[in-house]
This record gives C-alpha cells, structure tokens and sequence, in this order.
C-alpha cells in the first residue's frame, strides 16, 4: 500500500520536508518512490509547493495521505480537487441512444 508522507530534511532545529509517496513499511527516512514537493514550517508564510498532477495520480490509484499531508492537501484546495475528479468519473455520460428509449410526455 502506498502512503503519502514527510519525510524530513534539513540541519538540526531547521527542518523542511519533502512531501513524498512510499510504501507503508519503509521507515520515514528511508526509501521512497517519488518526490511530490516539499513543505517548509519555518518560513513566515509557510512555503508549499506540490507537484498537482502527479498528487492527483496517487491519490487517483488509491495512495493515502497521512494527517499532516492531508492538511497541506487541503490548504492547497487539493483533496477537493480529488473529490470532484471522483464524481465526474462516476457520472454517467449522455448517451444519445438513452434519450432515443425514453418515451417524451404528452401535453
């Protein structure tokens, strides 16, 4: 299962973090599969830049965000970008030949 995390860079007492997709069992600093953006908590404003595309893959093939990387998601308008996604694939398409089986009413 993929999992969508920080992990964390940087010198002692000035972490920034990667935002990164990995397995569920690599530990937080180990291997990951791709890098996603990075997030820094200690700039004023905090500085978040993702990679759109590629976060609505992950979240697209099921990957599952942790509490901290849902949060960013979200203040970027992300997850609902997902969310939407999600609905306009399950819609279904006009078909001309549905409307074609319906029968009009009469007036």
């Amino acid at each position: 299962m993929v999992r969508l995390r920080l992990r964390r860079m940087g010198a002692k007492k000035a972490p920034f973090y990667r935002v990164v997709a990995t397995d569920v069992s690599s530990p937080r600093d180990g291997r990951f599969i791709e890098v996603l953006g990075h997030y820094n908590p200690t700039k004023n404003p905090q500085i978040i830049e993702l990679k759109e595309d590629r976060v609505m893959y992950w979240l697209g093939v099921g990957a599952q965000p942790s509490d901290t990387v849902r949060s960013l998601f979200r203040k970027r308008g992300l997850l609902q970008k997902a969310h939407e996604a999600r609905l306009a694939a399950r819609e279904p398409a006009d078909d001309p030949a549905e409307a074609e089986t319906e029968t009009p009413s009469e007036e």
